[in-house]
């Protein structure tokens, strides 16, 4: 078995792609979701507001986005979109990608968690002469965003998984790191164990590092 894993693996420094690789997933993830936050940001006041015409542009987005397959809309906004324009960098067009899917989840999340303040926390900041935005900023998002964050955890951790699909346009993330040393090496189980396991230790790891940060919040709450 070792000798099976040397061969594979350490042989020719294959395993040093599985690093680079990695490197490529986060770069995608945690670039898409600060794209997809802010997006959430704003097209969840869309929802919330007034006017019709906002309403409906936001439920459009969500719509479309929420209903079209990952992988659809990659190849969508490479092939179709992109690459008309001259945009060849994939690792670019995959970061805009995952943020403008992210983007049609943390509208929702951000939505559910806005409207999940009582009603009378509004009242009472315009009744203090705040404007709508001033309450908004100082009295209704502080206390939303106590209540998303499980949810918004959940959804970066989705979108890390979720990136397996960049190879489609040819980014050279974990995933295709293991693909590229299983084609080489005509072993399947090894490296994609090893995508595996390591995409596992990743949103574990990060599932229990927010769940830290979750109870010290909780804490300081009722301190």
């Amino acid at each position: 078995m070792f000798e099976s894993f040397y061969r594979t693996m350490i042989a020719q420094g294959r395993w040093l792609l599985i690093p680079k690789g990695l490197g490529t997933t986060l770069l995608i993830a945690f670039c898409a979701v600060a794209i997809g936050s802010v997006l959430g940001c704003v097209f969840a006041l869309f929802k919330i507001s007034s006017k019709k015409i906002l309403r409906g542009i936001a439920n459009v987005y969500t719509t479309v986005i929420r209903g079209i397959p990952m992988a659809t809309q990659l190849m969508i906004c490479y092939f179709v979109i992109f690459s008309p324009l001259g945009m060849s960098n994939a690792v670019a067009v995959a970061i805009l990608s995952f943020g403008i899917n992210s983007g049609a989840y943390c509208t929702e999340i951000f939505r559910a968690g806005i409207q999940g303040v009582d009603g009378g926390q509004m009242e009472a900041g315009r009744s203090l002469g705040l404007t709508w935005w001033q309450t908004m900023r100082k009295i209704i998002l502080p206390q939303a965003v106590r209540t998303i964050l499980p949810t918004f955890v959940s959804e970066f951790i989705t979108l890390i998984k979720e990136t397996s699909v960049a190879s489609f346009i040819a980014v050279v993330d974990l995933q295709k790191a293991c693909d590229n040393i299983r084609n080489a090496t005509y072993n399947a189980w090894i490296p994609l164990l090893s995508c595996a396991a390591i995409y596992l230790l990743l949103t574990v790891g990060l599932t229990r590092i927010f769940g830290v940060f979750e109870k010290r919040m909780a804490r300081s709450d009722r301190g």
